[in-house]
């Protein structure tokens, strides 16, 4: 299976939602502490090779890339998530003397993640350890509104995949946050786990149903109606689990990476829900992703400086 070797430490890898075969990969040098960062932008060949993988285009930035994110409306646009504090946005089709289009500096801390409103398609959400998580529109070049409540690092966002207005935010205050843009405040708060929250996502097929992975090693399932308790609590992974996605084909089917250097996979559905288990990671495992396009076809990086695409229940390690 495909592999691609970074000069820095990688951070986040996304599939493009326009191109089954092309990835982008946001890295960071020395481990994202300090130093310069790189986004890449990847193709897989069409056919077996020598060089399965082949790189369209990089942009170095001065402070690392913490996430990446792909336009749903434009098929060349991507967001950048850096460590200075700013949010960039590339156009592939500008030369590179033209990128970043835009440089947009308002959070006072890093960016940590990044993602794209799948249903509107003109507005992205940034998370960022200053507190907050900002709204923004790609024609505007100041944010449209600041969501400021959590106590402490926000380390993702994520849109719900139905409902345009609505999102969800987790938090190193250990609280999960649902959030409506009509609404002056968050609309439901979930205390999720006793440690920080690193992730969190919407199942692709109930738009009432969101996972949080957690430094406390675990990943929970919750549904917003009775938030009580957990739908699903999976624990599998011998540190804190740094990611987590929804299948975007499988209701029940979700991917998870983790300090463990593991990449697994659920089915929250069934009692026994650790369904895969991927070691080929030498270093900490810290971004993953599951393309739309193409079902069952996975992607990882982490700070062992490779990224890893392959389809699930196969070696990521095999040629």
């Amino acid at each position: 299976m495909p592999v691609f070797k970074t000069p820095f430490n990688g951070y986040s890898v996304k599939f493009s939602p326009f191109y089954e075969s092309r990835l982008a990969v946001a890295t960071s040098q020395n481990f994202g502490i300090l130093g310069n960062g790189r986004l890449h932008v990847i193709d897989l060949s069409p056919t077996p090779g020598p060089t399965p993988i082949t790189e369209l285009v990089s942009f170095d930035t001065a402070d690392g890339v913490y996430d990446v994110a792909w336009s749903e409306s434009h098929d060349s646009l991507l967001v950048a998530a850096i460590a200075d504090g700013s949010v960039k946005l590339y156009d592939l089709a500008l030369p590179p003397s033209s990128n970043p289009l835009r440089s947009l500096h308002e959070h006072t801390r890093e960016v940590h993640s990044a993602d794209y409103n799948p249903t509107r398609r003109d507005s992205f959400l940034t998370a960022s350890w200053d507190d907050t998580v900002k709204l923004w529109t790609v024609d505007r070049p100041a944010s449209v509104r600041t969501f400021k409540e959590h106590a402490y690092c926000v380390y993702s966002a994520v849109w719900n995949p139905r409902h345009a207005d609505i999102f969800a935010s987790a938090s190193g205050d250990c609280t999960l946050r649902v959030w409506d843009v009509r609404e002056p405040g968050s609309t439901m708060i979930i205390p999720a786990h006793e440690f920080e929250i690193l992730s969190c996502d919407w199942n692709k097929y109930d738009d009432c149903c969101i996972a949080t992975a957690s430094v406390d090693k675990s990943i929970k399932v919750w549904d917003v109606r009775s938030i009580r308790a957990p739908i699903s609590v999976l624990n599998g992974h011998g540190y804190a689990v740094r990611k987590v996605k929804f299948s975007p084909h499988r209701q029940s089917l979700m991917m998870s990476c983790s300090y463990d250097m593991s990449v697994c996979l659920w089915d929250y559905m069934v009692e026994d829900a650790l369904v895969g288990r991927y070691d080929h990671h030498s270093e900490f495992a810290v971004g993953i992703d599951m393309s739309v396009l193409v079902e069952g076809l996975l992607a990882s990086t982490g700070w062992d400086e490779l990224v890893y695409v392959w389809q699930h229940g196969t070696d990521p390690r095999a040629p």
